[in-house]
């Protein structure tokens, strides 16, 4: 007897009443015995329709449902109540031969690949084989794009075809040589072209590999991860910064532990400040990266240049700076940090003959305990940063003559997708992730008729969409090509869901802005990891 049929029942049973839950609001709390009602259903039925994993999970749950009871569920604590059931579910609807479900580690910090090549089936065709690897790829046709994402993303590879529209492989190299340059990124040049004199021209131009087309999927990706590997041994062994000159975050942890061993033994104190360089990223879009990049140069020999001899400074990240204050009191500190923007403030930078200068925000935490954690400590010194950040930059706050504001950057997050199902894994797996710097603000849609109707791009803020590319009432392509025509279009990042291998339907994505696609069905812990990766280069 074919299930097939009932099974599709049961799934679209299971989502009317999720969508009933948990979007139309028609509930405030609910019963204990609606849930319990609910899990004896799909008990009963799954292990009719040999769904055994989910009929499992199913019972597993019913045994932490006592019936009878009146307990009332919030729909949040509901949600994550069922967020295995519901996810095990997806699974068995989209790869229909889901086995009982393990704990699967969540992806976090796996390798960055950006693939660029406008070549669709070559690009889709690799970004499949590379992300079987366990790797994250993110791909672009059109190099402007690229040049883009390359900066923002800070990809651990990059993977060029030299015959590109506008701007040829070889020009994109270019573009990005000099920011290469200054730090370790493995540059692999593909291409139809095989000659002697394209090979040499890409290895002059700073290649350290070049692939010919057609590819040889085996080699080609035992070849990319020989360069991860090169790359993680390089990371690991390098201690200072490849584009500052200064000691770098690796560098951070080791002497930070050696303050805090010496405060336990001799009880001298230490301060700790993180400095973030003001509207960095308008530096970036009004001058260019390379000219981002020699102001963060500059900045880096001016802290270096004007501390203390017994203090150190390393680059954190991106545009954020730690200086190490040895024997300093906070406030003690703060004086030095406040001479110093005064300093810098008047520093006048030159670029294509326009003059402007760059103010930093910095927040300071002494430590005192020798009980705390690296982790504590920056975190504290981070919370003073922001809280300066937020009231005006330009000064230095401290983290322990002030209650902290715990005030963070406010994300817009939309999730425009009419499966009832994958809007609930996506709303648990939103609600479940912290970041120390972003408040996130999720709203679902089931189509984007009821998105656009909302005026949610009307919110201030920046905006990170996940969209469906195919809905009914209106396609996913037209929601994106909508969303970019947008007033704030610049501050609304998209990941395109789709379940369409069309060549054509990814190009359309691709050229109209989305920012990355993920092709369904989807693992959910590689969706979390993109997700994540994603937001955190909005932070």
């Amino acid at each position: 007897m074919k299930l097939d049929k009932y099974k599709d029942l049961l799934f679209q049973k299971m989502k009317v009443q999720i969508s009933d839950w948990f979007e139309n609001g028609s509930q405030e709390k609910i019963l204990n015995e609606e849930v319990y009602r609910f899990l004896h259903s799909i008990n009963g039925t799954a292990g009719t329709l040999q769904l055994g994993g989910l009929q499992q999970i199913a019972e597993k749950l019913m045994d932490n449902v006592e019936g009878g009871s009146e307990r009332k569920w919030t729909t949040r604590e509901l949600r994550n109540f069922l967020s295995e059931l519901v996810e095990l579910s997806y699974e068995y609807e989209h790869f229909h031969q889901a086995e009982e479900k393990v704990d699967q580690p969540r992806v976090d910090n796996v390798p960055l690949i950006q693939l660029i090549d406008d070549d669709i089936s070559m690009l889709i065709l690799l970004k499949d084989a590379m992300e079987s690897k366990g790797w994250m790829v993110i791909a672009n046709t059109e190099p402007f794009k690229a040049i883009e994402q390359y900066f923002d993303m800070r990809p651990d590879c990059l993977i060029i075809d030299i015959n590109l529209p506008n701007k040829d492989g070889f020009q994109l190299l270019e573009d990005i040589k000099e920011h290469s340059n200054k730090k370790f990124i493995p540059k692999i040049m593909i291409s139809i072209q095989n000659d002697r004199l394209t090979r040499i021209n890409a290895y002059k131009m700073g290649a350290d590999d070049f692939i010919e087309k057609p590819i040889d999927l085996e080699e080609f990706l035992i070849r990319i991860e020989r360069h991860l590997e090169r790359k993680k041994i390089f990371d690991q062994s390098v201690l200072i910064d490849e584009l500052t000159q200064i000691y770098n975050r690796k560098f951070l942890h080791g002497s930070l532990q050696k303050s805090i061993n010496e405060l336990k033994r001799t009880n001298k104190y230490f301060s700790l400040a993180m400095l973030d360089i003001d509207f960095f990223k308008k530096v970036n879009d009004t001058y260019g990266h390379l000219a981002g990049d020699r102001v963060l140069v500059a900045f880096a020999q001016f802290l270096k240049e004007n501390i203390r001899g017994t203090d150190t400074v390393f680059r954190y990240g991106g545009e954020e700076f730690i200086i190490l204050f040895s024997y300093a009191t906070d406030i003690e500190a703060k004086g030095i940090l406040t001479r110093l923007l005064e300093e810098f403030s008047r520093i006048i930078f030159i670029e294509n003959d326009i003059h402007f200068s760059v103010t930093f925000s910095a927040g300071v935490f002494m430590v005192q305990d020798s009980s705390i954690t690296i982790s504590q400590a920056i975190k504290a010194a981070d919370q003073a940063l922001y809280f300066a950040k937020n009231n005006g930059r330009a000064r230095v706050e401290s983290a322990n003559k002030m209650q902290v504001s715990h005030a963070k950057k406010r994300l817009n997050v939309s999730v425009i997708d009419d499966d009832a199902i994958i809007r609930t894994v996506l709303m648990n797996i939103l609600q479940n992730m912290k970041f120390d710097q972003l408040e996130l603000n999720i709203q679902v849609y089931e189509d984007g008729l009821k998105f656009f109707h909302s005026n949610r791009l009307d919110e201030n803020g920046e905006h990170f969409l996940i969209l469906d590319g195919i809905m009914p009432v209106m396609d996913g392509m037209e929601v994106l090509q909508k969303v970019k025509q947008a007033q704030n279009a610049n501050d609304v990042n998209v990941l395109m869901l789709t379940g369409r291998k069309s060549e054509y339907d990814i190009a359309a994505a691709l050229k109209l802005g989305a920012d990355d696609y993920m092709t369904k069905p989807f693992s959910v812990p590689e969706l979390e990891a993109r997700i994540k990766r994603l937001i955190q280069r909005m932070s």
